[in-house]
């Protein structure tokens, strides 16, 4: 009986511990209800969810076995347990990864936490299709499972009793610690099924729960009523937050957003604020309740090279000396900053180049040369700004090069699904931008360039097998000096292909009205402002 009130007094220290670790040092408040606005309505399922929308709905949600820290900067992209006591331990030839899950876990419907859910959420998520599919096909047996549903992934073994996860996979992969820590690989309850429930989320097993959802036009959290029982002392590297509830509402218009933040009307936009208003915001309320954040990402224009006119090099190397990466940071009233390459600044093996600078006069030219006899032509955007005026910008580019061009506007709750789905007729060009998965090379690269992610994640659709053979190799190896040199070298080896339109690298704004602690409010570089982390005065 001593012995068991003792662990008792431990494991309510732990659990006070927890929750002093996670209030902070402003002063604020505990509890009260956030108010955020999104622009567009993500997908609710943590397996397919792919959006940086999506990643920030659900960072404080759903937990894989492993985590990236609740911190900006450089210390946000560090791996850390969430489910398992430790990082991996990996075997020498670097294809065998052991873990052991932390013990008394549980669902925020009272279900525990089981070693098997991990295998149970992985086939799962392979056979959802997710965008995450690729990270995950070179453990044993996954390839196969992705094109049968069926038959199980011989390379996970998973023990209840023990808690011991063992993946193995077909040859060493330098990034796949950062995959494990992706919301793709979130665990779930086995059996939860394999479709999209964005509209009833599953369980959850982080500090907050979905609890109501109205489709395309917002969705509430409660705190985990699990979390502080017997998740938050065993997790201690997963901040509890503050408040009780968090309300989320579809803005579409960001100006609108913009307006109820200082009438003090909503507490936090997600949404970026909109380029006729950032300069004005920016003077007003930086350091109070604006800050701008610096995220790895690049934004381009992607190109189908399977596609007439466009499976001509010379047609597209037209239409990349055509952009004005000058006219586009105009159009971002300088949150935009020119990138004319796949990797941004900020990524290992980034090294400066433009092997298109501006030219009207060669781009026509080169399209003369060409003589492509097909110009008609679709070019794709979504409907947020500044998106939809790059795409209409990017459209009057290629009427003045010659083409003759319809341009859709989509909505961005369904843009990205519309793109990447092979079935969708004329998929000729469009916009996009890419925000690194994790922060090394091969998140760009394996995802946008490689044959594998055709369907899903190349929307270039190029496929080029000495290309895929260098991506497959270089992901096998830990990132050095050597591999950041060949990535470099890769970076300007894609671009002569010119399958994409690079034009700059965007930052990004947290903006809360006065209620809100600024200074707070963490801005993960994978997965945008920390919801545990906003805090009411």
């Amino acid at each position: 009986m001593r012995k068991l009130q003792a662990a008792l007094v431990v494991v309510a220290l732990m659990v006070v511990a927890a929750a002093l670790s996670s209030c902070g040092s402003s002063g604020g408040k505990e509890g009260g209800t956030l108010t955020g606005s999104f622009a567009s309505f993500p997908e609710l399922d943590p397996n397919i969810a792919y959006t940086a929308e999506g990643l920030t709905a659900m960072y404080g949600t759903y937990l894989p076995l492993l985590t990236y820290a609740h911190a900006d900067g450089e210390e946000g992209t560090e791996v850390v347990p969430a489910l398992v006591e430790n990082l991996p331990e990996i075997s020498k030839d670097g294809k065998t990864y052991t873990m052991t899950l932390r013990k008394g876990l549980k669902y925020s419907d009272g279900a525990p936490v089981k070693a098997s859910d991990f295998p149970a959420s992985i086939e799962r998520m392979l056979k959802l299709n997710s965008y995450g599919t690729p990270f995950y096909t070179d453990i044993v047996g996954a390839e196969e499972f992705a094109e049968t549903k069926s038959g199980g992934i011989p390379g996970i073994e998973a023990d209840d009793q023990s808690g011991k996860i063992v993946i193995r996979l077909t040859r060493p992969r330098g990034t796949f610690v950062q995959e494990l820590a992706l919301l793709y690989a979130a665990v779930l309850p086995a059996g939860t099924p394999a479709k999209n429930l964005t509209a009833d989320p599953p369980p959850a097993n982080g500090p907050y729960e979905i609890v109501e959802v109205e489709k395309g036009r917002g969705w509430s959290y409660t705190r985990n009523p699990q979390w502080e029982k017997s998740n938050a002392a065993r997790i201690p590297e997963v901040p509890s937050g503050h408040v009780d509830k968090i309300d989320i509402s579809v803005v579409r218009n960001s100006a609108t957003q913009v307006n109820e933040i200082e009438r003090d009307k909503a507490d936090w936009m997600q949404t970026n604020v909109p380029a006729d208003l950032y300069n004005k915001v920016k003077d007003r309320y930086e350091g109070t309740q604006f800050r701008v954040e610096r995220p790895i990402n690049i934004y381009f224009f992607w190109i189908n090279v399977t596609r007439p006119p466009f499976d001509d090099l010379k047609v597209r190397q037209a239409v990349n000396y055509a952009v004005d990466s000058a006219a586009l940071e105009r159009i971002y009233s300088g949150a935009l900053a020119a990138a004319h390459q796949v990797l941004p600044e900020g990524m290992p093996g980034h090294e400066p180049f433009n092997l298109y600078p501006h030219d009207m006069a060669k781009a026509k030219s080169l399209l003369e040369e060409a003589d492509p006899p097909d110009r008609e032509i679709t070019v794709w955007t979504d409907n947020e700004s500044p998106a939809d005026e790059a795409g209409a910008y990017y459209a009057n580019v290629l009427e003045e090069l010659g083409f003759d061009v319809t341009l859709k506007t989509i909505s961005a709750d369904v843009y990205f699904q519309l793109i990447s789905n092979p079935s969708t007729a004329n998929l000729d060009t469009g916009w996009a931008n890419w925000f690194s998965e994790y922060p090394h090379p091969n998140a760009y690269f394996e995802p946008n360039f490689s044959g594998e992610s055709i369907g899903s994640t190349n929307l270039s659709n190029t496929d080029v097998p000495k290309l895929n053979e260098k991506i497959a190799k270089l992901g096998e190896e830990p990132l050095g000096s050597r591999q950041e040199d060949e990535y470099a070298a890769m970076d300007r080896e894609v671009m002569e292909l010119a399958p994409w339109v690079p034009y700059g690298t965007n930052t990004v704004s947290t903006f809360v009205s006065s209620e809100i602690e600024l200074d707070d409010v963490i801005f993960n570089p994978i997965f945008g402002q920390d919801l545990t982390s906003f805090q009411l005065k």
